[in-house]
């Protein structure tokens, strides 16, 4: 490892597209209802009503498209370089995506996840998911890494900006100086974001900074700055378990009921694309909250495949490939690491860890108990510096699907949660997704 973060130049020969998945006709709702809470005991009467919330959709998640737009346009922005597509939870499947590298013959990907900040359910889960996959195809599955997180790159960055600006274009004149800005992230447990990073707690602190640079930017692209708040949805789980808040519906009611404010532009930052989650709980159920006190809302669109964004994809692969290159960054946090140290992310309470591929070699090892503490021992392989871990590998799912949500302690290896809102159930899919608290 080098200075900065940086790590020595990597040759790649194919890039790994890693993402959640989604149904793609209403026959495939309840499977992939079944994959996302595979191990967990949901009977069909609960995923049913979840179910209901693709049907009204026509029974297809936005988030394959969107994805297969992001996917086309790598190809172009990339080629000759070969671009391939995994999921977690829906075809197609990330065991399907290593077994076609190997078949073209590649030996090392770099894989780009649609997750820009750090957490479990947004990196290290997708990274053990890559290990399980690997683990899968057996030793002559192909090597991975994975590109840095982006939260705060410019390509990820501006997009949004723009974004924000249009919709503040949309609201009279008279109501802007009351117009407040509300970026809105997953909720994920207290614990969970205090594992995230190297450091702890990165997921807050990576949203704030990135924030800021949204507000930033918009008041000099339109010469107002606006008061903004970083809120959360989708909160999921036993009440009892303390999650970060304030939740988006709720602090949207308190902004009305003080009087200050008029309108409110909703920012989706902690996603990147308009996936079933931004769809329903931001289009439906937070316009519901904002429009019962009074609050004019609009809601500003997510990167998606903005070319700016595939063109930063580009600039974090040959950030790896060619090494010592220009690394963007517009927060003071930013740039982060090139690889994850060891059990980044990772829970830091009882309980055995799971290998994580993509990372520094010693997380990918099986077998090691390293329960209940962080490492302090350097280890000779690891170029960060860190200690040796790892953790035995679940049991894997037969066929090419997701493999079982288990550890033989009951640890953390869950996805994501169904819950009740609004009297319904929802569940949480698609690109960002919080494990079992």
């Amino acid at each position: 490892m080098t200075a900065a973060g940086r790590t020595e130049p990597v040759d790649v020969d194919a890039l790994l597209l890693v993402s959640f998945g989604g149904p793609e006709a209403p026959s495939d709702v309840m499977p992939f209802l079944r994959n996302v809470t595979h191990g967990r005991g949901v009977p069909d009467e609960r995923l049913a009503q979840v179910a209901e919330q693709y049907r009204r959709l026509g029974g297809r998640s936005p988030i394959n498209d969107q994805n297969r737009a992001l996917l086309a346009a790598l190809r172009a922005e990339l080629a000759p370089l070969p671009v391939y597509w995994g999921n977690r939870n829906w075809s197609p499947f990330l065991v399907d995506a290593l077994r076609a590298m190997r078949r073209d013959g590649a030996r090392r990907a770099a894989c780009f996840v649609t997750s820009a900040f750090a957490s479990y359910s947004g990196c290290r889960q997708y990274r053990e998911d890559l290990a399980r996959a690997r683990a899968q195809l057996g030793p002559d599955a192909p090597e991975l890494i994975k590109l840095r997180q982006y939260f705060d790159h410019p390509g990820f960055i501006l997009p949004m900006v723009d974004h924000v600006v249009d919709e503040l274009a949309t609201i009279p004149a008279a109501s802007l100086a009351r117009t407040r800005l509300v970026f809105v992230a997953h909720s994920i447990p207290l614990t969970q974001s205090a594992d995230s990073g190297p450091d702890g707690d990165a997921y807050p602190r990576q949203l704030a900074a990135a924030a800021a640079v949204i507000v930033e930017r918009v008041a000099l692209c339109t010469g107002r700055r606006h008061s903004h708040d970083l809120v959360y949805a989708s909160r999921s789980g036993p009440p009892s378990v303390p999650w970060l808040v304030p939740d988006v519906g709720d602090h949207l009611a308190a902004l009305g009921s003080a009087g200050r404010t008029q309108a409110v532009v909703v920012v989706p930052i902690g996603f990147v694309s308009d996936h079933m989650e931004v769809i329903h709980d931001l289009d439906v159920m937070a316009a519901e909250r904002a429009r019962a006190v009074g609050l004019s809302f609009r809601r500003a669109s997510t990167v998606g495949a903005d070319p700016r964004f595939v063109t930063m994809v580009r600039e974090l692969l040959d950030e790896r490939r060619y090494g010592h290159r220009p690394r963007a960054a517009l927060s003071p946090l930013g740039p982060g690491h090139d690889v994850c140290p060891l059990w980044c992310c990772a829970p830091g309470g009882p309980g055995r860890r799971l290998p994580a591929a993509a990372g520094v070699p010693a997380d990918e090892r099986p077998g090691q108990d390293t329960a209940g503490h962080r490492p302090d021992t350097p280890d000779s392989d690891a170029p960060d510096g860190t200690a040796p871990g790892g953790d035995a590998p679940g049991g894997d799912a037969p066929g090419s699907g997701p493999a079982p949500p288990e550890t033989s302690d009951g640890a953390h290896r869950d996805i994501c949660d169904v819950h009740d809102v609004g009297g319904g159930a929802t569940v949480h899919n698609d690109v960002h997704k919080v494990g079992r608290p």
